[in-house]
């Protein structure tokens, strides 16, 4: 009897010292935040499509991360990067991620950052690429690299600076694209004129402050969207250049 009793107190003692030490075990299965740092709003297209998409959640001492899956299943969309954020993982290693937003602003999460890549999709480039053509003759069916009639000047800066192809024609470039009122009109949209929609003869690339750069009779030019001898009548987004 008094050899059980002995072996139930050591037994006793051994539970009671395995839970006091089990805290310990735990310190090293969370993830912890670093640091947050806001960017500059950038673009960014996918370079990983096997890229992990994650949800982050929880505080900056104990952050849950949680996988939606991979960027390839968001196909060949751009990215506007907003954060950049330092984690160190609960298997004690580090890792850094971004903070993004598609162009349509409908998707928004976490990626690793070597799962991206910058986009040369920026209105900078783009009208770094308009202005080189400033003073380049007009000339009727012309798509450049020296000469342009107004959606060959288009066709051609898109296809050069973002590496998109637009439809030859100004009527068909309206109607490809997501439609944009006047208020909601961003630097690198194009702005339309005619009598109507369905009418379209003249077609430029918006500049900011109500100014565009377009291929005319007086070959490219810098000018005014809202003038009299101009009857504007919509905006359409080929590339969402953030801007």
């Amino acid at each position: 009897m008094k050899q059980r009793l002995i072996t139930l107190i050591v037994a006793i003692l051994g539970l009671t010292v395995g839970l006091w030490q089990a805290p310990n075990v735990d310190d090293s299965s969370t993830n912890r935040v670093i640091k947050t740092t806001n960017l500059t709003k950038s673009a960014y297209l996918t370079k990983n499509t096997q890229g992990g998409f994650y949800n982050m959640s929880g505080a900056a001492n104990n952050l849950k991360i949680q996988s939606r899956g991979t960027l390839r299943q968001y196909g060949n969309t751009t990215w506007f990067v907003t954060q950049q954020r330092q984690i160190r993982l609960a298997n004690n290693t580090t890792a850094n991620y971004y903070f993004i937003t598609s162009a349509n602003t409908r998707v928004r999460g976490w990626v690793k950052t070597g799962s991206l890549k910058k986009s040369t999709r920026s209105f900078t480039n783009l009208y770094n690429v308009a202005k080189s053509k400033l003073g380049h003759r007009y000339v009727y069916g012309a798509v450049g690299p020296n000469t342009f009639d107004c959606s060959g000047y288009t066709k051609y800066v898109f296809q050069q600076a973002a590496q998109k192809t637009l439809p030859r024609v100004a009527q068909a470039q309206y109607r490809q694209y997501p439609k944009i009122s006047k208020q909601r009109a961003q630097k690198g949209d194009l702005v339309f004129f005619g009598s109507g929609t369905g009418s379209i003869s003249h077609v430029g690339i918006y500049v900011g402050g109500g100014k565009m750069i377009d291929a005319q009779d007086n070959g490219v030019k810098n000018e005014k969207v809202y003038v009299p001898w101009w009857h504007a009548v919509g905006y359409s987004r080929p590339v969402n250049f953030g801007a």
